[in-house]
C-alpha cells in the first residue's frame, strides 16, 4: 500500500508523533509512506514534505485573527501540494488536524471528491464539525449541531478578534465534507464518536481507535525528583498539561491548596514562568519537559496523579500516570473517564468538586511510600493500555480493510 498522511504538525506534539509513530510502523511492514505537514520545524521527520511556507502561514493567520476565516486561506500553498500529491498518487490519504493555519479546505476537499481514492480522517478535537471552534464542551454549546452564529469561542482558537463568520464556516464545512463515497472517520473516544453521529458528518462510517503512548518510555522510573526538590516524606499530588488554563481545571488546584496539610504538596508540570510566580507555597511549579524520561520519573514519584480536565477528548496524560503505577483522578469529561484501565489504577469523579477530590487523596494517604502498591497497580495496567505499536497495527488493520473493500 501507499499511504499518504496530512497533519498540521510532524514528529512533535500528540497529533505530530502519533502521525510520524504510523509511518514508521508502514515503513517497516513494507509499505510505501509519505508524511505531509503544515507548520514548524519537523521533529526527526527527515522524510516529511512541508506544505506552504512561513508566508502562507502568516497570512492564513491574518485571515482567522480578523476575519474568522480558518481553513480559507493558503490557497496557492494547497494548489502546489495537490499536484503533488497526483503525482505520488497514493492508495490512502489519511487526514489528520487539518486546521493550523496551513491548508484550504476548499480546494482540498473539492480534490478529494473527484481523486475517488479512500479517505482516512482522525479527529483529534471537534473543530470539523464546527463553525469556529476545536473544542465546546466548556462552554456548554450545542450550536454546532444546528447551525453555528455568535460563536461564544470566538476568542480562543483559532481565534478571531474581529469579525464572527461561525454561520458562514459551518455552512461551508457541511457542504466540503460531506458526500465523499469512500470517507472513514476515527476517533480516538467513544465520546467523540458519539458527538460526530450527532453531527452533519453522522453519514460517514466510525472507527475508535483510542491513542496509545510509548510504555518503553511510561513505565516505573525511579530518579531523583523527590530529592531534588527537597520532597522527602512528602505526599504529592500530581498535575500534567501541555498548556494549563481555565478548561484544564488549574483553578481547581489553586483552591485544593487551601485544605492541604503540611506534609502535602502540589508539583504542577506544563506552567508558564508567569504561572510559577503566582503560585501558593503549597506549590512546585515546574515548565513544560520535552524529555518523556524525566516525566516518567515525575509520574512514578508521585501519589496520586490528578487531571481535574473539564474538556478533553482523550487525554493520555491519564495513561501515562498510571502505567508508571501512579493512581488517577480524573472529571467525568469527554473521553476522560475511558483511560481509566480499572477502579484499581484511578476514579473518575462524576461530582466537579474540590471535596470530592480532598476525599479521595486522603483515602490514598494510607498507601503514602507504599511501593507494593504501584506494583499492583503496574499488573493491573499490564496488556491493557494501548502502547503506540498497538495503534500503528490497528491503524494498518483500517487501511488494509478498506483497501481490500475499494478494490473490490
Amino acid at each position: 500500500m501507499k499511504i499518504l498522511q496530512i497533519n498540521s504538525v510532524c514528529g512533535a506534539g500528540s497529533t505530530g508523533r502519533i502521525v510520524w509513530q504510523i509511518h514508521e510502523a508502514l515503513t517497516k511492514a513494507g509499505h510505501e509512506s509519505y508524511v505531509t505537514y503544515g507548520r514548524g520545524r519537523s521533529a526527526n521527520c527527515d522524510a516529511a514534505v512541508r506544505i506552504g511556507n512561513k508566508l502562507d502561514v502568516y497570512y492564513h493567520v491574518f485571515l482567522t485573527r480578523f476575519f474568522d476565516l480558518h481553513g480559507f486561506g493558503s490557497k496557492s500553498a494547497t494548489r502546489k501540494f495537490i499536484k503533488w500529491l497526483e503525482r505520488t498518487n497514493p492508495d490512502i490519504v489519511h487526514l489528520h488536524n487539518i486546521h493550523g493555519y496551513y491548508i484550504n479546505i476548499e480546494v482540498l476537499f473539492s480534490f478529494l471528491k473527484d481523486f475517488h481514492k479512500p479517505i482516512v480522517w482522525t479527529f483529534h478535537d471537534c473543530w470539523p464539525i464546527t463553525g469556529h471552534c476545536a473544542h465546546f464542551t466548556f462552554a456548554q454549546c450545542e450550536k454546532w449541531k444546528t447551525g453555528c452564529y455568535r460563536c461564544p469561542e470566538k476568542s480562543k482558537y483559532p481565534k478571531s478578534v474581529l469579525l464572527d463568520n461561525s454561520a458562514y464556516s459551518h455552512k461551508k464545512k457541511k457542504k466540503l465534507f460531506t458526500g465523499l463515497k469512500n470517507l472513514t472517520i476515527v476517533t480516538p473516544s467513544k465520546w467523540l464518536a458519539e458527538i460526530v453521529k450527532q453531527s452533519f458528518l453522522s453519514e460517514y462510517p466510525i472507527r475508535v481507535i483510542h491513542n496509545g503512548i510509548d510504555t518503553d518510555v511510561f513505565k516505573p522510573t525511579f530518579g531523583e525528583f523527590r530529592k531534588k526538590y527537597g520532597l522527602e516524606g512528602k505526599f504529592i499530588i500530581l498535575g500534567v498539561a501541555n498548556k494549563w488554563e481555565e478548561r484544564k481545571g488549574l483553578h481547581y488546584f489553586l483552591e485544593l491548596s487551601d485544605y492541604l496539610n503540611d506534609d502535602e504538596v502540589i508539583v504542577l508540570v506544563g506552567l508558564s514562568e508567569r504561572q510559577i510566580k503566582k503560585l501558593p507555597k503549597n506549590f512546585i511549579g515546574i515548565r513544560r519537559t520535552n524529555s518523556a524520561k524525566e516525566l516518567a520519573e515525575i509520574y512514578t514519584a508521585a501519589d496520586v496523579f490528578l487531571n481535574p480536565t473539564l474538556e478533553d477528548n482523550y487525554p493520555t496524560v491519564n495513561l501515562e500516570a498510571q502505567a508508571c503505577g501512579t493512581f488517577t483522578i480524573t472529571f467525568d469529561s469527554g473521553g476522560a473517564c475511558e483511560t481509566l484501565i480499572s477502579e484499581k489504577t484511578g476514579i473518575c469523579l462524576r461530582s466537579r468538586s474540590v471535596m470530592s477530590i480532598l476525599e479521595i487523596i486522603r483515602s490514598r494517604k494510607i498507601f503514602q511510600g507504599n511501593f507494593s502498591m504501584k506494583e499492583v497497580n503496574i499488573r493491573e495496567c499490564n496488556g491493557k493500555i494501548m502502547s503506540k505499536e498497538s495503534l500503528t497495527l490497528n491503524y494498518i488493520n483500517l487501511y488494509e480493510d478498506i483497501q481490500s473493500i475499494f478494490l473490490e
